[in-house]
């Protein structure tokens, strides 16, 4: 539970704004006193204030809640609320709110200028602050509380002028309830459902539209699938056809051409051994011109490169002389420096790198020992005159004491005469006092009125006036019933002619009710037990066959619709499965395609029947033959071309070109004649070779062209068309399976269907007999209330005086009791005042008494005062006098120590000045010594040295590659002069192998003419008359035209399937069929998910309904039985028996309730709004408040009551403190409870603040500037 720890006020209302006013909350009670106009309402604002940030009523905006600056006298005044409470979760936080008020011109301005949070880090222990917006603290406040806002303004923190809240208008009561009960945001949440159900259900319609729009296209688009998968069957089917009917076409074709002429044999083209020494020649020519062009192109290259490499070495040259200067630089400084200090010998001129180094580390020792003296001499100077200084301290310290101690006694004594003075007026002033009292008489006068109250409390308790009041109440209840009875009883005996007909009739009906409801019952008695297995009570028939007719008509409907599902899932894979089986012959019927087309070409290229698995062996076989006749080729052309030039070799140079050995004349012209011999031979076996290697390359090209068509025919073999069978077998199962689930669906959908059925006959006769029944409901109470009035149940029937006689009797009886309960009231009423007034005086005796005896020891605690005070000043007189004797010598001595210590420390400033000048000189000369060493070791870190070798030396590499590159620049263009010349002489030698060419060309020509000749004589033979070939002639071109006819029609109808192709496919990239089973599986998805999900809003809204019904009813009744028995414990009074609170809807359906304050009255309930006293009123409002915080603050234990008794008499005013007071007993073990009372009514604040429940009370007054402030003071005796 939260509750309130600590609160400090600042400049709120009357608070001072300069001072602090912290009051702390005790549990369980913590009681705040004071009179009118002290500032005690002022608490609870800056409790509300804090915990809700709502500014009190009538406060103008914050204008009056500030502290005002013209009562200050200032332009601006701060306010400040701090409020340290303890969460519902036990953790402390403080609460922070500052504001300001400024004067301006014309008007004030009121500012909230801070909204801080301070927790504790549980972790590090630390404060942790958070800065919120005013928004933000409303919120967060109430929520750390664990109670909600409107809880905080109405029951626990509420305002004076606001207590009667549940007695002012209609709209406010029920605009109060409504924040308290939190209405307005759970009938806001309904609504909101109800509209979303309500959208959903219209985009459930929307839906299911759509989604059978989807379903159309669906169905559409598969058609057009089917038409396009049909149409590209047949369109395969007929190019196959087409194919054979080509091939047919050129065998008849050819057996045309073969019929009436004979092609001849085209002559390969063939090259002269001159055109080809000629290519070589320039190929040769054009190699040694690259070869040229490139041995220029690195020349340059490496000229650039020389260039760049000169460069570098002469940057890095004069870096090296450059670091050699440095070098000398070094050494010099190092001998400097070692001559100008004395540090020692050295070695001789050029150093090394370590001996340098060593000397470096020698002066920087050096350098050292003279940086350690310095410390040493500043160490000691600062020893030496540290000793000195604290020797002054000393003194000085001494005289500063002994001269505080002079001026403190001097103080003293000024103090002294004024607290004398003041001690003085205060005992004169209290013996003023005391000669006002008589102390006797005021001890006689209290102990006269303590023994009055004892007797007068004896009297009111010896009789129980409240238990003889209430054993009366009964009785008078008891004869007023009687007599209302007896009134009814008497205006029944007037009506009684009438009631008996009345009565008669009503019988006669009931009567044919039920009898037309048996009837209808047994004949359907049987039905009925055989759909419900059991009979239940005409009563509940109809409501038990709604609700089987309910349940069978949602399992129908359940089933239906996941009938209709299977359905369209067992269609879904039919479809898929009649794809499949096209796809499975489409591609057989491409394997069978594939198989002819392969087997026709492998039979016309190898002129043999093949079997066409032996294809990749054959195309095999033909690679390997190609390869031989090409490398047969290619060997002969080399031997060739390298054989050509051997005879001008020889005729050069009259030796043999292959082992050089010189030849004779006659040699020579053998081997010219044996090599022209070689070279006509060779010429002709290269003419056959050729032949044989063209015809085995055409060969392989033909069967290679086949390798693609053969590759798709394994594919298919192998992998498709095993990949389609294993998908028709999948999909025939899942067919299968989606087959036996729709037609389980259907059998069990059958059943439910002959079962909804019957319960469906049911339904009329049902209603027919619960019609009956509630007419008969409606006749009995009928009959039984004019039986009632004919006393037709054997009481017996009295005469009218009879009755009357009774009557008489019982109001006098009531009467009676009437009067001994008023004298009882007036009694008791009588002793209370007496005690209460007998009380108050025995309570005023006692102030008086305690006041005389405090004035008493006040004026004895003065006289004693003004005895010490006067040794006091006595002694303070000696002591200054011995203090002011002891502080001249201290003075002297404190001079004369300032002034050796100012000599000492000049003359050592003086010294360590010296040394230091001297450590500056020779650190100097070390840094610059420093920076020759950093620009030696960056030399020698950079490697540049070795990067001037490297240079060199590959500048001499590049001259020696610059040298060979010129010289084979110089052959390659000795060699390129010759071939150009060589090329120049070859023209004559072409025209002497040109006409040798023709002349065995136009022999070659009479050979082949003469062999053609022959072979035409014997085909002539062969074929036989001119008629015959006629004949075959006709017979092979009407075979073409029918074959062509085909081929046309073929072609025709492919145009057509693949015209009907194009459309279907054109259509279906439309828009409406894109994506077509995504978007139909897309919003059937959303339909299904929007339906679960309206079904949900549904179930949402009723639970939520119900429980708000629940919650609100249930904590209503709790609400008034506490209100009822807190009433009954405190309301003195006898016209008001009990209080409760009526909640009644504002109309059906709705969760809008309007509330009001009821009293009861004997047996009457009126509205307590405009019939009850103020009295009343603030009681009824405090028990209201007290209920509402018992059910609604189960996590905040906190309530505060500003003014409880205000228009209460003293009667009512004793009953809350000892309601209150029970209230607190019964919550004394629950640490958390806190009640904080605020009341300027001494007499109940003595009730109430009993020493067991606080150990201290405030008291709130002002002081003489009319500031509020807040005393604690001891808990009253």
């Amino acid at each position: 539970m939260s509750t309130v720890d600590k609160m400090l006020i600042k400049g709120i209302r009357s608070f001072d704004p300069e001072n602090k006013n912290v009051i702390t909350f005790f549990k369980p009670l913590t009681l705040i006193v004071g009179p009118n106009g002290a500032g005690k309402t002022t608490i609870i604002e800056c409790l509300k204030l804090s915990c809700t940030g709502e500014l009190p009523p009538n406060s103008r905006s914050g204008h009056t809640f500030v502290h005002d600056p013209k009562v200050a006298g200032e332009t601006e005044t701060k306010g400040q609320i701090k409020l340290r409470f303890k969460t519902a979760a036990g953790k402390d936080v403080v609460c922070i709110r500052s504001f300001q008020l400024t004067q301006k011109a014309s008007k004030m301005e009121f500012k909230a200028i801070e909204s801080v949070l301070q927790t504790i880090n549980p972790h590090t222990g630390e404060k942790v602050c958070l800065s919120y917006r005013c928004a933000d603290m409303d919120r967060e406040i109430p929520a750390l509380m664990g109670v909600s806002k409107a809880i905080l303004e109405n029951v626990i923190f509420v305002h004076q002028d606001e207590s009667n809240w549940p007695l002012q208008d209609p709209s406010t009561l029920k605009k109060k309830f409504d924040d308290i009960f939190s209405a307005t945001r759970y009938t806001k949440a309904l609504e909101v459902i109800k509209k979303l159900h309500k959208d959903q259900a219209q985009e459930i319609k929307t839906f299911r539209l759509k989604l059978e729009n989807l379903h159309t296209l669906k169905d559409q688009a598969y058609r057009l699938h089917d038409s396009i998968a049909q149409d590209q069957e047949k369109s395969d089917a007929l190019k196959t056809q087409m194919e054979d009917l080509k091939t047919n076409i050129e065998a008849v074709e050819n057996k045309i051409r073969h019929t009436g002429t004979d092609t001849d044999e085209e002559l390969k083209e063939w090259q002269t051994k001159f055109e080809e020494r000629i290519t070589l020649m320039e190929t040769k020519i054009g190699k040694l011109e690259r070869e040229m062009n490139d041995e220029k192109t690195s020349t340059s290259s490496l000229s650039v490169t020389m260039n760049d490499l000169t460069l570098e070495i002469g940057k890095l040259q004069a870096e090296a002389n450059a670091h050699m200067s440095v070098k000398h630089k070094q050494d010099s400084a190092i001998r400097n420096i070692f001559t100008k200090h004395n540090l020692g010998a050295i070695p001789d001129a050029p150093f090394t790198d370590d001996v340098a180094m060593n000397l470096t580390n020698r002066i920087k020792a050096r350098l050292s020992n003279l940086e350690d003296d310095l410390q040493d001499k500043k160490k000691s100077n600062d020893t030496h005159l540290e000793f000195l200084w604290e020797r002054y301290l000393r003194v000085n310290a001494r005289y500063s004491e002994v001269d505080g101690q002079i001026q403190s006694k001097r103080e003293s004594q000024v103090g002294i005469s004024r607290r004398m003075k003041d001690k003085e007026n205060e005992r004169d002033a209290a013996e003023m006092e005391l000669s006002k009292h008589n102390l006797a008489r005021i001890d006689e006068r209290e102990r006269h009125m303590q023994i009055e109250v004892e007797r007068k409390t004896l009297a009111l308790g010896e009789r129980d006036y409240d238990l003889i009041i209430s054993q009366k109440r009964p009785e008078i209840y008891t004869l007023d019933h009687k007599i209302k009875a007896l009134h009814r009883e008497k205006d029944n005996i007037t009506n009684d002619a009438d009631d008996r007909v009345k009565l008669e009739l009503k019988k006669d009906e009931l009567e044919k009710c039920k009898k037309k409801r048996k009837k209808i019952y047994d004949e359907h008695k049987d039905k009925i037990k055989s759909v419900l297995k059991w009979l239940p009570s005409e009563k509940d028939l109809k409501k038990e066959i709604t609700q089987a007719f309910g349940s069978v008509d949602a399992d129908y409907n359940g089933l239906n619709s996941k009938s209709q599902e299977a359905e369209q899932l067992l269609k879904f894979a039919q479809m898929k499965v009649d794809g499949a089986r096209s796809r499975l012959s489409k591609f057989q019927k491409d394997l069978d395609a594939k198989r002819k087309h392969l087997d026709a070409k492998l039979q016309s290229i190898t002129k043999v029947s093949v079997d066409i698995n032996k294809y990749p062996k054959i195309l095999k076989d033909a690679m390997d033959d190609r390869d031989k006749h090409r490398n047969q080729y290619n060997l002969a052309k080399g031997m060739r071309i390298m054989y050509d030039p051997y005879e001008k070799i020889a005729r050069d140079s009259h030796k043999c070109p292959c082992c050089d050995r010189a030849f004779t004349p006659d040699e020579e012209d053998w081997f010219v004649k044996k090599q022209r011999a070689t070279g006509t031979s060779s010429a002709e076996h290269m003419k056959v070779l050729e032949i044989v290697k063209s015809d085995a390359e055409d060969f392989f090209k033909q069967l290679d062209d086949l390798r693609g068509i053969f590759d798709e025919y394994v594919k298919l073999g192998k992998e498709a068309i095993p990949l389609a069978e294993k998908d028709l077998e999948q999909l025939l199962a899942d067919e299968s399976e989606k087959a036996q689930t729709f037609e389980d669906l259907v059998s069990v959908l059958a059943q439910v269907k002959m079962d909804r059925d019957g319960v469906e006959d049911l339904l009329h006769p049902i209603e027919t007999i619960d019609r009956h029944v509630q007419e008969i409901q409606d006749l009995e109470p009928q009959v039984q209330d004019l039986e009632y009035k004919l006393d037709s149940r054997g009481q017996g029937v009295r005469s009218l005086e009879e009755i009357q006689l009774e009557l008489n009797s019982v109001q006098r009886a009531r009467d009676t009791l009437i009067g001994e309960v008023d004298h009882l009231r007036d009694q008791q009423k009588i002793l209370t005042e007496d005690l209460s007034n007998a009380q108050m005086r025995w309570h005023a005796l006692r102030e008086e008494k305690v006041s005389a005896s405090s004035i008493v020891d006040k004026f004895k605690k003065a006289e004693q005062d003004l005895v010490h005070i006067a040794e006091e000043k006595e002694q303070l007189n000696l002591d200054q006098k011995h203090l002011e004797e002891a502080l001249v010598p201290l003075s002297e001595e404190r001079e004369s120590l300032l002034q050796e210590y100012k000599a000492l420390k000049e003359r050592l400033e003086q010294e360590f000045e010296q040394l230091a000048e001297r450590k500056r000189g020779f650190q100097q000369e070390i840094d610059a010594l420093g920076t020759l060493n950093t620009r030696i070791k960056e030399y020698l870190d950079s490697k540049k040295a070795e990067k001037l070798n490297e240079l060199q030396e590959k500048h001499k590499l590049n001259l020696s590659e610059l040298q060979k590159h010129e010289a084979r620049k110089q052959d390659t263009s000795a060699e390129l002069d010759r071939s150009k010349e060589v090329l120049r002489t070859q023209d004559q030698f072409k025209r002497n192998i040109d006409d040798n060419l023709n002349y065995r060309k136009t022999k070659a020509e009479v050979d082949r003419l003469t062999h053609d000749i022959e072979l035409l004589e014997d085909n002539v033979l062969s074929i036989g008359s001119m008629s015959t070939i006629e004949a075959d002639l006709k017979r092979h071109a009407q075979e073409k035209e029918r074959l062509l006819s085909e081929y046309n029609r073929c072609q025709g109808t492919i145009s057509v399937y693949q015209s009907n192709i194009s459309k279907h496919k054109l259509e279906l990239k439309q828009t409406q069929y894109k994506d077509i089973e995504k978007r139909y599986f897309n919003q059937l998805l959303q339909l299904k998910t929007t339906e679960m999900a309206n079904k949900d809003l549904d179930r949402y809204y009723a639970a939520l309904d119900k429980a708000l019904m629940r919650f609100h009813t249930m904590k209503m009744e709790e609400i008034n039985k506490i209100i009822k028995e807190l009433w009954q414990q405190t309301y003195r009074g006898q016209d008001i028996d009990c209080i409760s609170i009526n909640s009644d809807s504002e109309g059906a359906g709705t969760r809008s309730y309007s509330y009001r304050v009821v009293m009861q009255n004997g047996g009457a309930e009126l509205e307590m709004r405009g019939r009850c006293s103020a009295g009343q009123k603030v009681l009824a409002s405090l028990i209201i408040r007290l209920a509402l915080a018992e059910t609604f603050c189960l996590n905040c234990g906190i309530l505060a009551l500003d003014e409880p008794t205000t228009n209460l008499d003293g009667p009512n005013a004793e009953s809350l403190a000892a309601a209150l007071l029970r209230i607190m007993e019964s919550r004394k073990g629950q640490e958390n409870f806190q009640l904080i009372i605020i009341t300027h009514d001494e007499r109940f604040a003595q009730l109430i603040g009993q020493r067991q429940l606080a150990e201290k009370y405030y008291r709130v007054s002002k002081d003489e500037l009319q500031h509020s402030k807040i005393e604690a003071q001891e808990i009253f005796d």
